[in-house]
């Protein structure tokens, strides 16, 4: 129901006596009448149903509306033909293609059928061959019956198929046609109607083929409508004229289907040949559209024009004559822009397809001028809206919404002034889409371009053939009745003319994407060039709306004068980005936060310019925050686009900056900047010379102040401690007081004390050592940060310090040592020199004590680049670094490893106590590291080296381990002890070398460095891991057979111990000394031996015996099987099956009994672990490698029961594993490969079923990963935990055995620097030399395996979900972890879980890890069993407990971090609400209970979920800020949102659900929910109870009321006298500023506003709802001064007495709505603030006739309105019998002072129907009638078109009879005369004649006139207007025959007398005195009294 337009009409119907005033509102699919007063709908009838419209001829008001069902309405307007106009264009947009316009009612008697059903084909039929011979009627009837039964549209039953059938019919079309013309009488003389019926019976003979072809065809035709239709014109009748130029348009363009585009082109020719013709057309064009008449006509012409030169339609005009109208219509061009403030949406359409072809297809000159019009007509904005804003399915807004768009391509190509235009109205980040070339995902359908005259000439060329075809055969088989009837065969022409359309000419056409900007424009969009949403939209459109409303009334009002649009001001202010800051064209907050992934947004325009605009902006503000924002924005500028901005000049500022800043953030920001400064290489220049370096070294030293680092496993030397401990700070610090003396020595931490209690202060002097002498505080880095400065810093002081040696690093690559010819360059670059010097050197050197990995290794990096061919490198030893790098216990030590090598043996030292090789004596190392790793760095690489050092080797070449470094870290660092606390308190302390004495290390005291090899090669797979094998299978059998003759050898007689025990060898020195052996034998010997001692002959020979047995082979080459024999052989097929496994996978394996038997015996010896050779580890390990190789072994060992074999020794092993085990043990050796064959089985179904039959397998599986030190151990059983986890019994059982908590222990071993390193890893699975790197493999095993356990992985490795576990791992591990299990990352997850983190999903810590691992350390030693349900649920972490959690993510840290990408913020929004959901229903009943505010207190009940409510209101709002697309899933939750502001008391929780609901105002659907969601009481109750939310509330009010169901709502709600009130009694000037906005707003509602307008103006005058709309400010001025003008009579009174009316209304509205928030608002119906000063006042169209009359040259704010109201107001009196006189004469005083003051306005007063009227009053018996008539006549008679009028209508009559009435006005009434006569309007003088008013005026003459005043000036116009008649060619010689007659004209007709009449001069609009309107005027009364206080404080908001 909402108005595309709207028209005042007076209806006439039977239920009123008098006429009844009405609004008429044309919808899409309706014509709605509603009621001014209330703007209720009183009807809606479809624009279907309409049938015709009648227009009257005797009446320019009245009109009918006939419908199709019979009955008919009547109407009057002054508006009249464009209200026709716009109504038919509406019925015939709706598909009812019959309606059309006429002067007379349908006679439903000659009609053969209902209105709705047309005619069938007889009736047609008969109605054409009346025509030809009318049957006893009249030619006149003959063709009113045609009318009536034919439709407007043509002829149904006409349309042509080629065939003979249609012979006839185009024959009786054609006699019909020739009929109409000859016998149409005398064209001069019939009547219009008849004439008009005559045309409309043309158009609906031509509307079909054979009349459409007729007017070239037909003989004369063509001339004969020509004269026709010229003559026609002549008459100058409206409605005739429209009719005959709609009967053209049917001629141009055919109205059938199946149309000849060949005959279209004849009929063109033929029509626009005439360029006379043509010239009377577009001139009668120009004088309608230039008065404001004769909309039909226009709508008619634009329609012939449009089919003449506009696509697709132009292409069938002749070129020639094509160029030749276009250049006639182009000299029209004002005329035509004009046309766009029609409001007949056919009449804006039809101008602007005539501009579209002028512009394209014109010259370039005439291009231009169009295009500098559409600015100054101010065409440009209003087609703009209607591009952007036009949402509609009707076709016809459709239509006009796409030639609008092409309009506006059009005169902005090519053309700046327009551009620029557009770039102040639009962002330039929308704008930057017409440059892009992407494609609309759905074109819109061309509307514009309905048909392809190309195809449809391709196929009309072709179809002849195909129809001469038909015709021979129809020929042939009709030949016989052919030659009956005497017919001719049709001869086939030879060649028929192919069909030439002319091409059009694009000489303007834009290569802009025009269609991807208006794609892009209805979008969302949140970019750091674009902000666009719903409310920025709206803002656009109303900013456009104003502008064209203020152009369109500064136009009315200068109507005398050009008027031209002041574009060049015009700019549009996007207010709901006003808090964003923006430089350029760029928004920082989005800049800052944008992700460089994405290059479409990351791409910056412009970056040079953008770059100053930020430089500016840092230097001209004074706020930190805003300087920091600038530098972070210019950091990312240069980064992205240095090449192109060059290099910066004020580098040397930027840094003095840095060096005096005292703000952290600022600080942090500034080094941020530099960063990217150095990219370029002549800013690196200009920090040095600036001694930037020196400055960053500075800070850089404040990293030693950083004790909260993550502790890295590793970091377990004494050096750092953890962060918990607190260290003892040194003492060095000094300070000097007023009396000079020295204070001291102090350390920091007492430092800060003094500093806090006053003592030291900035400028205090302070020393310590490493200063170059006594300097003030704020000079000093350190004591600087730590005590004067202020903000929080952006990055720690170790990120800031990494930050600052990349820099470091960055600018030493601008200075390489050596150059392109590798020569060594000297001297030696600068910033290598400056960082060589001892105020750089020593303080980078020494963040090596940071421990820190990621510092570490910059220093080294640094290092290594700096020392190259530097002369100081020999001498670089005595700042300590190699003591510092040598103590450093990270795994990332590659970059340490190349300086090491690189300086190692180049340091200027000697050393005395050293006397090795002559490498230990040059090695600066000789002292630190054993002389085989000395050795090595030496000759391997940097990258091997790093490797051995990290590793356990016991190799020939190194002998280096964990321990040994351990060793070597205690020492260096007890040698420099007193050192590092120092750094504590001074961060620039300097070490002082000293020389370390060599260290010794115990683990090689009995070694050597030799080079061994083993004998049994192939077995050594550490020496020859790869060593080929030939033919696997056939070495396997001999193995077999090997084994088998090996285990049948027989065991030795002496055993090694007994050998021992003979000799009498104590076990500790039982070993391999043959020196010692062989002691105790000469020892034994002698003492038995038989010639000493005879009966010691046995115990001799047994001392023989065991002497040999040890001291020859025989101990190791037994006579039985020998131990190591078998387990070579075991170890070659277990390297068979893991190398050759796919060679050996076909075959079984058959040494499965002697393998099991072999494990059952070592698993039953009682000394198995005791034996010198075991066995089992390796016939285990070999079960293992044969189930790994195939399937069919995996049977085979089930069949043989080798599961429960394997257990058995499985569970042995097991229980004796202790925390001292090594992993080479046997038991350790067992269980590995047991539990690795276990893990192959359970790929298989028959295995798993076998293991679930054994429980004991999983316990013993869960024991072994109690013992965290066999790593090796531990990452097997992980794997089997992994395997094991394919079925959900085997999960449960693992659970239970309690698997979690040692899997979790070992994710903490994980060391991220060892992955980040770069170090070469081993990757040897079973080998591993470097334990860090094994302890992160079991950590990622680990990680693997839990998230097997629980079913968190998917893809390929997913196992089934176990619920129970996930939710002891949820609680555990947080949800954000727990999900993150099943990653294919693990090696990120493991970091997150080794660092600390703080972001909204995760709070990570040390504190956090600590208890973790303290409650799995618990519960891995907990023998009592839990419920797999019960598992941690009783666990918490300390740190999470008072957190409010939602949706997972913390939303404390959320609201801090409110940037923070999220995973999925939807869902989080979702929780949010959720959330709210529970909690708003909690407090809701709280308060209900209580009825009073939410207690808000710290200690009440409420507080805490208060609070809680609080956050995640605040997290709503963030999200909804930084995620657009969230709001969207507020919908459906709006009365929760909306509800939670009647949470009184609760003061924040009401802010902060307002900023939700603001937030979300961006998203039209989230508005259009709102509106259904009818919970605006909610936001009024509001602006009472939470007075600091009020502005808040209006700005989300303001972007609401773009929604029409809101705004209905909202009124019902009271949302007028809530808002009236805040702009009445308010005291925030801001706050009334906000409501005058919001209520301009809701007045531009299409169906709301006008009902919105009448309830305000029930409280104020109508002027101030123009003043809200044209200025907010101004409105308030006016509300508080006193005025008394034509527009507005206020004062202090008035305005106290509606404050008083307002305020009460809105309490009473408040106290009911707020108990029943449904309560709805209605004003009584007679309501109104009566204003005492007013009553009695006439006031018309809002004017004050009284004020008006005595202030005629007042500038009106609605001239037209007023002039409107006021002719309506006088013919209203002067029809009456007995008017009431006062008022009578004080509107015509107010009618005639008006058009003194305004004359331009007379020209439209003919439109508006009442000169008639006025005339036709003169006679009335009331004698004040005649006299008001004549004085409006006599102001009227000043117009060219009012005389005019008045010469079609009968005047000189009426004019003589008011003469004869009142004498005394005979005066006014000659002067009139006179005037009219001079207009030279030939039909006055025939009135006059046919009057006898010369008789009437001699008579006068001769009468003297004595009685009335100034009777000379009488007479004077009286000859005057005599002499004017004698000037007409046609009567003047009649008019002197009367005069000669008369003696009386003798006298006076050779007198001049123009000295009798006085003349007066008119002041015009911008011609008169200076006067102002209600915002232009001059100095008013405002009141001198200060407002109330506003004591509350209630509306203050920022």
């Amino acid at each position: 129901m909402t108005s595309l337009a709207e028209f005042n009409v007076q209806k006439y119907s039977q239920r009123h006596v008098d006429p009844v005033r009405r609004v008429l509102c044309l919808t899409e699919t309706c014509l709605v009448e509603r009621d001014p007063a209330t703007y209720n709908t009183v009807s809606a009838k479809p624009l279907c149903d309409v049938f015709a419209l009648v227009r009257s001829q005797e009446s320019p008001q009245i009109f009918f509306i006939e419908f199709v069902k019979g009955y008919q309405r009547k109407f009057s307007s002054t508006d009249r033909d464009n209200l026709i106009a716009s109504v038919l264009d509406g019925v015939r947009a709706s598909g009812n293609r019959d309606a059309h316009v006429k002067m007379t009612f349908s006679n439903r008697g000659l009609r053969h059928a209902p209105y709705y059903v047309p005619v069938d084909e007889e009736v047609e039929a008969h109605h054409l061959k009346f025509l030809a011979s009318p049957p006893s009627i009249s030619f006149a009837d003959a063709v009113v019956r045609f009318n009536s039964n034919v439709s407007y549209s043509g002829l149904l039953h006409a349309v042509t198929q080629d065939g003979f059938f249609t012979d006839n019919k185009e024959k009786m079309i054609n006699v019909a046609l020739l009929a109409l013309l000859a016998k149409e009488g005398d064209q001069n003389t019939i009547s219009a109607v008849e004439l008009e019926s005559q045309f409309q019976a043309l158009r609906r003979l031509v509307a079909s083929k054979a009349g459409f072809g007729a007017f070239t065809q037909i003989p004369k035709f063509r001339e004969k409508v020509g004269i026709k239709v010229v003559k026609a014109l002549k008459r100058q009748d409206d409605g005739v004229t429209h009719a005959a130029i709609d009967m053209l348009s049917a001629l141009m363009q055919p109205m059938h289907d199946d149309y000849d585009l060949r005959q279209e082109q004849l009929n063109k020719t033929s029509l626009l040949s005439s360029k006379k013709f043509l010239e009377s057309l577009l001139d009668l064009f120009s004088t309608h559209v230039v008065r404001g008449t004769g909309a039909l006509v226009i709508t008619s012409l634009l329609d012939f024009l449009t089919f003449a030169l506009c696509a697709p339609y132009s292409e069938t005009t002749d070129g020639n004559l094509f160029d030749s109208l276009l250049e006639q219509v182009a000299g029209k061009g004002r005329v035509l822009y004009k046309l766009f403030q029609h409001p007949s949406m056919t009449v804006v359409k039809g101008a602007g397809l005539v501009m579209k072809a002028i512009i394209e297809e014109g010259d370039a000159e005439i291009a231009a001028k169009m295009q500098d019009l559409a600015l100054a007509e101010g065409a440009l904005p209003r087609h703009l809206h209607t591009s952007m804003f036009t949402t509609s399915s009707d076709g016809r807004m459709l239509t006009n919404r796409q030639l609008s768009r092409h309009l506006v391509a059009l005169w902005v190509t090519g053309h700046p002034t327009a551009m620029a235009l557009l770039k102040r109205i639009l962002p330039t980040g929308l704008l930057s889409y017409l440059d892009c070339n992407d494609k609309v995902p759905d074109k819109e359908r061309d509307l514009i371009n309905v048909r392809d005259n190309l195809k449809m000439a391709q196929d009309q060329s072709k179809k002849p053939g195909a129809a001469r075809l038909q015709w021979q055969q129809v020929e042939n088989m009709l030949l016989h009745w052919k030659q009956r009837v005497g017919l001719e065969r049709k001869k086939m022409d030879e060649k028929e003319k192919p069909i030439v359309l002319r091409k059009r000419r694009q000489r303007i056409k834009s290569e802009a994407n025009w269609l991807y900007f208006y794609y892009m424009f209805n979008k969302d969009h949140a970019k750091p060039n674009l902000i666009w949403n719903f409310k920025t939209r709206e803002e656009l459109r109303e900013a456009l709306e104003n502008e064209i409303r203020a152009f369109n009334v500064d136009r009315e009002l200068g109507a005398s004068h050009v008027i031209s649009w002041n574009h060049v001001e015009f700019e549009v202010r996007y207010e709901c980005l006003a808090e964003e800051i923006k430089i350029g064209d760029y928004y920082l907050r989005l800049l800052l936060e944008e992700d460089d992934s994405n290059e479409e947004t990351s791409a910056i325009k412009k970056s040079y310019e953008f770059f100053n605009d930020l430089y500016h902006r840092f230097l001209l503000t004074s706020k930190v925050n805003m300087k920091c924002m600038c530098l972070h924005a210019m950091a990312i500028v240069y980064g992205k686009c240095y090449e192109e901005i060059g290099a910066f000049n004020d580098t040397k500022y930027i840094c003095g900056m840095l060096e005096r800043c005292t703000d952290r953030q600022e600080r942090d920001r500034l080094i941020f900047f530099l960063n990217k400064l150095i990219l370029s290489r002549r800013n690196v220049k200009e920090l040095i010379n600036a001694n930037g370096i020196k400055v960053l070294v500075d800070i850089l030293t404040l990293a030693h102040l950083h004790t909260s680092r993550a502790t890295v496993p590793t970091q377990t030397n004494v050096i750092e401690a953890s962060p918990d401990m607190e260290l003892t700070q040194e003492k060095e610090w000094y300070y000097g007081n007023k009396e000079r003396e020295r204070l001291g020595p102090y350390s920091s931490k007492e430092l800060k004390e003094l500093w806090e209690q006053g003592q030291v202060t900035p400028k205090t002097r302070c020393w310590a050592q490493g200063l170059d002498g006594w300097r003030p505080l704020h000079a000093i880095p350190q004591l600087k940060w730590t005590l004067l400065a202020t903000g929080q810093q952006v990055m720690n002081e170790s990120d800031l310090a990494c930050l600052i040696l990349n820099m470091l690093i960055r600018i030493c690559d601008y200075y390489p040592s050596r150059d392109a010819d590798d020569a060594i360059i000297r001297p030696l670059p600068k910033p290598k020199r400056l960082l060589t010097e001892a105020t750089c050197l020593p303080h980078f050197v020494q963040l090596l004590l940071t421990f820190d990995p990621i510092l570490v290794e910059k220093v080294s990096v640094l290092l290594g680049g700096m020392v190259k061919d530097n002369p100081q490198m020999p001498r670089i030893y005595l700042c300590g670094v190699f003591f510092f790098i040598m103590m450093y216990t990270g795994s990332n030590v590659l970059p340490l490893a190349w300086f090491l090598k690189y300086t190692h043996t180049s340091q200027a030292f000697r050393s005395e106590e050293n006397k090795g090789s002559d490498i230990m004596q040059r090695s600066i190392l000789g002292h630190i590291l054993p002389e085989a790793m000395v050795h090595f760095l030496e000759n391997h690489s940097a990258e091997k080296f790093a490797e051995t050092y990290l590793g356990e080797f016991d190799t020939p070449e190194a002998i280096w381990n964990s321990e040994m470094r351990r060793l070597m870290i205690e020492k260096i660092a007890s040698h420099i002890a007193d050192f590092t606390p120092r750094l504590q308190s001074n961060t620039r302390a300097l070490y002082q070398y000293c020389p370390i004495p060599i260290i010794n290390y115990p683990q090689l005291e009995k070694e050597l460095f030799v080079n061994i090899y083993y004998l049994r090669h192939l077995c050594d797979e550490q020496k020859f891991p790869d060593w080929p094998i030939k033919d696997p299978v056939k070495l396997l059998k001999d193995i077999l057979e090997e084994w088998k003759k090996e285990v049948e050898k027989k065991p030795p007689s002496m055993s090694r111990d007994e050998a021992f025990e003979t000799l009498k060898i104590p076990k500790a020195k039982q070993g391999n000394d043959e020196g010692f052996i062989r002691k105790a034998y000469f020892r034994l010997a002698q003492k038995y031996h038989p010639d000493k001692n005879p009966e010691g002959r046995d115990m001799f020979e047994k001392v023989n015996k065991a002497y040999e047995y040890l001291c020859t082979k025989s101990s190791k080459t037994v006579d039985g099987p020998d131990p190591e024999n078998v387990v070579l052989l075991l170890k070659t097929q277990s390297i068979l099956f893991n190398r050759y496994k796919e060679v050996l996978e076909p075959y079984k394996y058959a040494g499965y009994p002697m393998l099991l038997k072999t494990i059952m015996l070592e698993t039953d010896d009682k000394s198995l672990f005791s034996k010198p050779v075991p066995l089992l580890a390796e016939a285990c390990e070999l079960a293992f490698h044969t189930v790994n190789c195939s399937a069919l072994n995996a049977e085979e060992l089930r069949r043989e029961n080798g599961i429960e074999i394997l257990q058995k020794a499985f569970s042995r092993c097991v229980s004796i594993l202790t925390q001292s085990s090594n992993s080479d043990d046997v038991q350790v050796q067992v269980c590995i490969n047991v539990i690795k064959c276990y893990t192959v089985a359970a790929q298989f179904e028959a295995c798993r079923e076998k293991i679930t039959e054994i429980p004991t397998i999983i316990k013993d599986l869960s024991k072994t990963l109690y013992f965290q030190k066999l790593s090796a151990l531990c990452a097997v059983a992980a794997n089997c935990v992994s395997a094991f986890s394919v079925s959900k019994f085997m999960q449960d059982s693992l659970m239970q055995a309690g698997v979690i908590w040692h899997l979790l222990l070992f994710l903490f071993q994980y060391d991220f620097t060892l992955e980040e390193s770069g170090v070469e890893k081993s990757g040897q699975t079973n080998q591993q030399t470097n334990l860090q790197e094994v302890a992160n493999d079991l950590a990622r095993r680990s990680l693997v395996s839990l998230g097997r356990l629980a079913g968190f992985t998917s893809g390929e490795e997913k196992t089934p979900e176990n619920l129970p576990i996930q939710k002891c791992l949820n609680i555990l591990l947080t949800p954000y972890l727990a999900r993150q299990l099943g990653t294919e990352n693990p090696n990120e997850v493991l970091k997150v879980l080794n660092s600390n983190t703080e972001n909204p999903y995760l709070i990570w810590d040390n504190s956090t890890r600590a208890e973790l691992l303290e409650y799995s350390h618990r519960h891995q030693t907990s023998k009592q069993g839990i419920p797999k349900d019960e598992m941690a649920a009783d666990f918490t972490f300390s740190a999470h407990s008072k957190e409010l959690v939602i949706g997972e993510i913390f939303v404390r840290v959320f609201n801090e971090q409110p940037s923070f990408p999220l995973e999925d913020p939807k869902a989080f929004t979702v929780s949010l609400l959720d959330y709210l959901g529970s909690m708003a229903q909690y407090l809701h009943s709280l308060m209900a209970l209580t009825s009073k505010d939410v207690d808000t207190s710290k200690n009440s009940q409420q507080a805490s979920r208060l609070t809680n409510s609080e956050m995640a209101l605040e997290g709503l709002r963030n999200v909804i800020r930084n995620n657009p697309g969230t709001e969207a899933k507020c919908i459906g939750h709006f009365k929760l949102l909306f509800s939670l502001l009647r949470i009184t008391g609760a003061a924040k929780l009401q802010q902060l659900a307002l900023e939700v609901i603001c937030s979300v105002t961006s998203s039209k659907d989230c508005v259009d929910n709102i509106a259904d969601s009818n919970v605006m009481a909610y936001l009024l109750l509001v602006l009472h109870s939470l007075p600091t939310g009020r502005l808040t509330a209006l700005e989300t009010m303001y972007a609401l009321m773009s929604n029409t169901k809101i705004v209905k709502e909202s009124i019902s709600k009271g949302i007028i006298i809530y808002l009236l009130d805040m702009f009445c009694n308010s005291t925030n000037p801001t706050v009334r500023e906000k409501t005058a906005e919001l209520l301009a707003k809701i007045m531009t509602d299409k169906l709301m506003g006008p009902r919105i307008r009448i309830l305000l103006s029930k409280f104020l005058p109508p002027v101030f709802m123009d003043a809200m709309r044209d200025s907010h400010e101004a409105s308030i001025h006016m509300f508080e001064g006193v005025h008394e003008n034509p527009e507005l009579i206020w004062n202090e009174e008035a305005r106290e007495k509606v404050s008083s009316v307002v305020k009460k209304m809105k309490n009473d509205h408040f106290n009911t709505q707020k108990d029943n928030p449904d309560a709805t608002w209605k004003l009584p119906e007679e309501f109104a603030v009566v204003y005492t000063d007013v009553e009695g006042e006439l006031m018309i169209a809002g004017v004050f006739i009284r004020l008006f009359i005595s202030q005629p040259s007042w500038v009106l704010r609605k001239p037209r309105e007023f002039m409107v109201e006021l002719f309506e107001k006088f013919t209203e009196l002067i029809t009456k019998n007995n008017p009431d006189g006062q008022v009578l004469e004080a509107v015509t005083t107010a009618m005639v002072n008006f058009f003194i003051a305004q004359p331009t306005y007379a020209e439209q007063v003919p439109q508006l129907g009442h000169i008639p009227t006025i005339f036709h009053a003169m006679g009335s018996r009331n004698s004040a009638i005649p006299k008001s008539s004549m004085l409006v006549v006599h102001r009227l008679v000043e117009s060219e078109a009012c005389v005019r009028s008045m010469a079609q209508s009968d005047c000189i009559g009426p004019l003589m009879v008011g003469m004869r009435k009142r004498p005394d006005q005979t005066g006014v009434a000659c002067e009139a005369m006179h005037k009219m006569f001079q207009r030279n309007h030939p039909e006055l003088v025939v009135q006059a004649l046919e009057r006898d008013l010369i008789p009437f005026l001699l008579t006068l003459l001769e009468s003297g006139m004595r009685e009335l005043p100034n009777p000379a000036g009488i007479k004077a116009q009286i000859v005057k207007s005599i002499k004017a008649m004698l000037t007409c060619l046609e009567n003047g010689e009649k008019i002197q025959q009367l005069l000669d007659k008369s003696d009386v004209w003798a006298a006076y007709k050779d007198q001049k007398h123009d000295l009798f009449i006085s003349e007066s001069a008119v002041s015009g609009y911008l011609t008169g005195p200076g006067v102002a309107g209600y915002l232009t005027q001059g100095p008013t009364q405002v009141s001198s009294k200060p407002p109330p206080m506003d004591t509350s404080q209630d509306e203050i908001q920022s």
